[in-house]
């Protein structure tokens, strides 16, 4: 009888232990669409509001990302590694020189995050993939894995470009925020060598560190390494991967594609040092442009002669090899 007491209390404790970090993982791991949703409580926190691109570019922000849904886009579809149906929308541009997937942010969007450089690109003679990150869109999925899954995907959808390149134009892999750093830990993977360069805006070095910042600097908490063990075993049990799984590191150490990277400043979403730390890991060429004053996604407003200037450059110099 006293053995069952133990046993019992023993499951009680361990049921609280995890309880009290299930709060911090349906916020910031559950993407499941609705009002009661992650997502719904994510975009009402004061430093999601500060470094959305609406904050101070709204007007520019709004017109791009009307730009987009204005153009006649092909559907693409295929199914993740995981049995999710992703999608993606292709646009064609009328004299192609290259082709760039872009690779959105958390909880974003190809048309939103990408807002002020889309219509840029495609004059400049890009055809543009615009993905729908699990989650996000019309993609499916119910969990948001920080890239540990993401890379996977857009590894395929590179691939699947490769097949539709009949006329065997470059690619380029284009990231912001954790669309980057997907798109950072894919290139650990073997990528086509139609692959000619990676253009990475505001991506964190690993979940851990993304989850670290957001917990001490955004919402104050304390005991945050054990707060993120309880996290990592949600993700284990619910969402099928681990933290670990999620970190830049090991891709950067073998990938020997040209990496440009940009970051903000006065990002206080994804510290600027992970744009230092993913740089020094970074064995290919590289380059890192850091804009002054801008935050989290708004480089390519803050510094857009700058930002596009580099862009038009990395083709260049990257297609001539």
């Amino acid at each position: 009888m006293k053995q069952k007491k133990l046993i019992i209390s023993a499951f009680a404790a361990g049921a609280v232990f995890l309880s009290m970090g299930y709060p911090f993982f349906k916020l910031l791991i559950d993407g499941k669409k609705g009002k009661k949703s992650g997502g719904s409580k994510w975009k009402h926190l004061k430093h999601a509001k500060l470094n959305h691109p609406r904050n101070g570019f709204e007007d520019k922000y709004e017109a791009g990302k009307a730009w987009c849904m204005e153009q006649p886009m092909e559907d693409l579809f295929l199914t993740s590694r995981d049995g999710l149906r992703l999608h993606a929308s292709y646009l064609r541009a009328k004299e192609p020189k290259r082709i760039v997937l872009l690779s959105h942010g958390y909880r974003g969007s190809g048309f939103g995050d990408f807002a002020n450089t889309a219509r840029f690109l495609h004059e400049n003679g890009c055809d543009l993939l615009f993905l729908d990150q699990r989650c996000c869109g019309k993609s499916e999925g119910r969990y948001i894995t920080f890239g540990a899954k993401e890379q996977w995907d857009i590894l395929d959808w590179t691939y699947r470009l490769e097949e539709k390149n009949s006329s065997a134009l470059p690619i380029f892999l284009f990231g912001e925020s954790m669309g980057a750093s997907a798109v950072l830990m894919a290139s650990g993977h073997g990528l086509p060598g139609s692959v000619k360069g990676l253009i990475c805006d505001c991506g964190f070095s690993s979940m851990k560190r993304a989850l670290r910042y957001v917990a001490g600097e955004w919402l104050h908490l304390d005991f945050i390494e054990l707060l993120l063990l309880r996290v990592d075993l949600f993700c284990r049990i619910l969402a099928d991967f681990k933290m670990a799984d999620a970190d830049t590191k090991k891709a950067l150490a073998v990938n020997k594609i040209p990496v440009l990277f940009f970051h903000g400043s006065r990002d206080t979403f994804v510290n600027p040092k992970n744009a230092n730390r993913n740089y020094e890991l970074c064995r290919a060429k590289k380059e890192l442009v850091i804009i002054d004053g801008a935050r989290h996604l708004c480089s390519a407003y803050v510094g857009e002669e700058r930002y596009r200037k580099k862009l038009l450059e990395f083709f260049s110099s990257e297609e001539s090899v």
